[in-house]
């Protein structure tokens, strides 16, 4: 039976694996289904404190990797199937596996909501992304044109943080207002370098043939007209669905599929915990990730130190 089980390993999850590893409770780490996490897609991270020159994605998750295994984290590879929290020690099937663990944290993240057509796969990481603050600033977009997709407050916010570097910020949207917030909607529409283009939706995204994105084609949803808008970059920002299809029914969620805490890193099951993006709809940044992982550490050693 283990101490410490965390599913995931992006952040958050490697965090609280160097938190628990340090306090010698030698955790347990699941890879789960994209080992590293959904900073593993992004080329360039350059707001991750402690690196001036920025780090690659998959390298910095690399190298929290190594640090918790330095601190006696063994990872087993493989993906959540089902759980039993209704009594200690907790139940966790890995493909088929079962293990048991006095303690469980969740760190499974969330993913970005895509657009699901083909030329979205074939130009990602190649002017195809879903963060504006990881990606907005690289040199491929600097004083180019670039398109955010999506009509609520996250795709506001990326248009708004975008027209930093941008000469234009297209902002498509399949209805004709904006979902956001009124003010985040006012403040959007009032600057001068977001240009609105409603009732549409990205029909292709052009420039597979090149290796980057070169324009999108959209479809007016009320007419069907098509048109092509030149660009160098497209940011989608239509949502994200946290990882936590296997929890259902054993904690408590939120109505957005997040889990709901209570104080720090708890969840409603004692003894299971929980960080990052699977439990933050808010922030969504590296960096809270790891630090709601020490949260979750510390809250995990403080549980089992009253167990014992």
């Amino acid at each position: 039976m283990e101490n410490v089980l965390i599913i995931g390993t992006g952040c958050a999850g490697w965090t609280a694996a160097i938190y628990t590893g340090r306090a010698n409770l030698k955790p347990v780490v699941v890879t789960g289904s994209m080992p590293g996490g959904l900073l593993t897609t992004t080329s360039i991270v350059e707001n991750f404190p402690g690196f001036p020159e920025g780090i690659d994605g998959t390298d910095l998750m690399m190298n929290l990797q190594k640090q918790a295994e330095r601190f006696g984290a063994e990872i087993r590879y493989g993906t959540v199937d089902q759980v039993d929290f209704t009594q200690r020690p907790f139940k966790v099937w890995i493909d088929g596996d079962l293990i048991e663990s006095q303690s469980v944290i969740i760190a499974t993240g969330s993913g970005h909501r895509h657009l699901g057509i083909e030329s979205e796969k074939q130009l990602d990481k190649k002017g195809v992304t879903y963060c504006a603050v990881c990606d907005g600033a690289l040199p491929m977009f600097r004083n180019q044109p670039l398109v955010v997709v999506g009509g609520g407050d996250s795709a506001c916010e990326e248009a708004m943080y975008l027209t930093r570097f941008a000469t234009t910020v297209y902002l498509v949207h399949r209805r004709d207002s904006l979902r956001a917030s009124k003010i985040m909607a006012e403040r959007t529409l009032a600057n001068p370098k977001i240009k609105p283009v409603w009732d549409s939706a990205v029909e292709e995204i052009l420039g597979v043939d090149q290796n980057k994105v070169t324009g999108v084609k959209l479809k007016n949803l009320k007419t069907d007209l098509l048109t092509t808008i030149d660009c160098a970059g497209v940011f989608v920002a239509i949502g994200h669905v946290p990882n936590t299809e296997p929890f259902k029914g054993a904690i408590d969620l939120e109505e957005s599929g997040y889990i709901k805490l209570f104080g720090g890193g708890k969840t409603s099951v004692e003894g299971v915990f929980a960080a990052g993006d699977v439990a933050d709809s808010v922030y969504r940044q590296a960096i809270t990730a790891a630090g709601s992982g020490c949260a979750a550490a510390l809250d995990c050693e403080r549980f089992l130190a009253a167990l014992e």
